[in-house]
């Protein structure tokens, strides 16, 4: 390891040369006072993407207490509180732009208002480390040797000191953040304990800032209060007793008049998978780890999928119709699409379906009995997702939570009906009940189909899968969170609501390529390929994927398996009978 005094002079050697000059900093390590300096990737000029710089504190200096990573969900919230300090840290110690394109800048993969296991900082019984972008300053394409001075040799180890070390930190702040995650993992034990899918604790506040961002409203919120009938008290390792909604496996309807809260609780519940910061409102909000999002996505691209449960066999001119146990479409249409998007769910592991009808197809969620009257069933493919909501619970144990403000076809089936008013929870079940009751004649014809069955699984063809492009043998990335390069396909994610952040997504181009290289393989099938890919990422975690330096966060599986199934080159095959 070089010291602080080598590191000055090769930057004052370099000063005013091309910027390529400053590749001799490449793959360095450097002593700078209680921190070391790692260079593990240098740009190749000011406008290209940042260099990549680690710094780390041997932890006898830090003096990290063992037991604030002694887990996995204590280790991944605390590399979370870390990230977060590093970025507060910068945003005091440096003074950014400095020179041409990227100069000065420097940054760390720090996230929003989810706990995510991340690569942004690192701490083990050695050190605590931090991974960085810092952008090498220059003018124009020269070399500013004093100004990375500046920035290498007195804002980096201000940096180190100022978040590195737990005296910097605050324990306290560090532990409360832990707690946070250890409490929603204890959440969703419970969850499945007690027969719930879901927990919204009393005080919550479940509605954001605006439509851009997912911070909390800084004023006039109303805090969330479970109504009395569904109210009960779950004991957490920190929090203690905690008091809220918990809402039961089965059928759930959320309704209510516009702009009362119905999506501000479904959105809730679709993030609640995840462990939220302190501060955010939510982090007493708890979700199913396996709860998917399901919408209308016209225009995706549909595999091998069997959606005869929803979609019968389709018309096509004056030729035979064509089957949808294997349903295939480069262009499929609001109603394929979301039965796809719930056949794929179910493959992948998912026992709870969140759907809001404003995102839906509504020929898949509903035919009343006028509309039944008119066209016969035998001329209409689509069963209608009211038609199989309950033999998804009863026959699959999938349970379903819905946002419903325009039909009440689904009173019959629901097992629990919350209304919102004014963002303040009512149970209304009883009510509900009492109107099917009384409407019973007027309301649609059940109608006569197949009994349901376990979707088929299917078998991911590994050559399928190619991220090359012209000269290179791998050419993937992520474009923002909704967009996956991968070879010369560009993988649409808009419709995935529940990836959060562009380094899921990056992380998921690189899990394609390792599914191709090493998990995929004949008779593999698309759910035990997810297996094998949590396995290694619970063993390994995310460094090794990428194999250099990168941003990446864990995605679940399921966002995982939303990617592969939208690459528009996948070819899969039935799996073998019996799996």
């Amino acid at each position: 390891m070089r010291s602080e005094e080598e590191l000055e002079r090769l930057l004052r050697s370099i000063d005013g040369r091309g910027y390529k000059a400053y590749k001799e900093l490449q793959r360095g390590s450097y002593q700078l006072r209680e921190c070391q300096l790692f260079v593990d990737h240098v740009q190749g000029d000011p406008f290209a993407a940042p260099s990549r710089m680690r710094l780390r504190v041997p932890m006898q200096t830090a003096r990290i207490p063992d037991d604030l990573f002694s887990n996995r969900v204590r280790r991944v919230a605390f590399e979370d509180f870390v990230a977060r300090a590093v970025a507060r840290a910068i945003r005091y110690e440096t003074r950014g732009g400095r020179g041409s394109g990227k100069s000065g800048r420097v940054e760390i993969d720090a996230g929003g208002q989810e706990i995510l296991e991340r690569t942004a900082a690192r701490v083990c019984s050695e050190f605590i480390e931090a991974r960085l972008e810092v952008g090498l300053p220059a003018a124009g394409r020269r070399v500013l040797g004093r100004e990375a001075e500046e920035l290498l040799l007195d804002e980096l180890p201000a940096i180190a000191q100022a978040s590195l070390r737990m005296e910097a930190l605050g324990e306290k702040d560090a532990r409360r953040h832990i707690e946070c995650a250890e409490d929603h993992a204890a959440l969703q034990g419970e969850l499945v304990e007690r027969g719930l899918v879901a927990f919204v604790a009393d005080s919550a506040i479940l509605p954001r800032e605006s439509g851009a961002s997912d911070r909390p409203p800084r004023k006039n919120a109303v805090p969330f209060k479970a109504p009395d009938a569904l109210r009960l008290t779950l004991c957490l390792p920190f929090a203690g007793n905690v008091h809220g909604l918990g809402i039961p496996k089965g059928v759930t309807l959320i309704v209510g008049g516009g702009y009362h809260g119905k999506s501000t609780l479904l959105r809730a519940l679709e993030r609640g998978v995840h462990p939220h910061i302190p501060g955010d409102g939510r982090e007493q909000v708890a979700t199913r780890a396996s709860a998917v999002k399901i919408r209308a996505e016209e225009g995706r691209r549909v595999v091998g999928c069997d959606i005869h449960a929803f979609i019968d066999d389709l018309p096509q001119g004056l030729g035979p119709m064509r089957s949808t146990r294997s349903f295939e479409s480069d262009d499929a249409s609001g109603s394929t699409s979301q039965a796809a998007n719930i056949v794929e769910a179910i493959e992948a592991g998912s026992d709870l379906l969140l759907l809001d009808e404003d995102t839906s197809a509504a020929n898949f969620m509903v035919r009343d009995a006028r509309m039944q009257a008119l066209v016969h069933p035998d001329h209409e493919p689509i069963t209608p997702f009211v038609d199989r909501v309950r033999e998804l619970h009863d026959v699959l144990g999938v349970s379903s939570v819905l946002v419903m403000g325009g039909s009440g076809d689904y009173f019959d089936e629901a097992d629990t009906v919350i209304e919102m008013r004014g963002y303040v929870p009512r149970d209304v079940t009883a009510e509900a009940k009492r109107i099917a009751a009384e409407h019973r004649g007027g309301m649609r014809l059940r109608e006569a189909r197949t009994p349901l069955e376990t979707p088929r699984h299917r078998v991911p063809d590994r050559r399928s899968l190619d991220p090359s492009r012209g000269r290179r043998d791998i050419r993937v990335d992520a474009r923002g969170k909704d967009a996956l390069l991968f070879g010369t396909n560009e993988i649409d994610l808009r419709a995935v609501e529940q990836l959060l952040d562009p380094s899921q997504t990056r992380a998921i181009a690189q899990i394609l390529v390792r599914a191709r290289e090493e998990w995929m393989g004949p008779g593999v099938t698309l759910s035990e390929l997810l297996d094998r890919i949590e396995t290694s990422l619970d063993e390994e975690g995310l460094d090794r994927l990428a194999g250099r330096p990168m941003n990446l966060a864990r995605p679940r599986r399921f966002e995982v398996a939303a990617a592969l199934n939208r690459l528009r080159t996948l070819r899969v095959e039935p799996a073998q009978p019996g799996r």
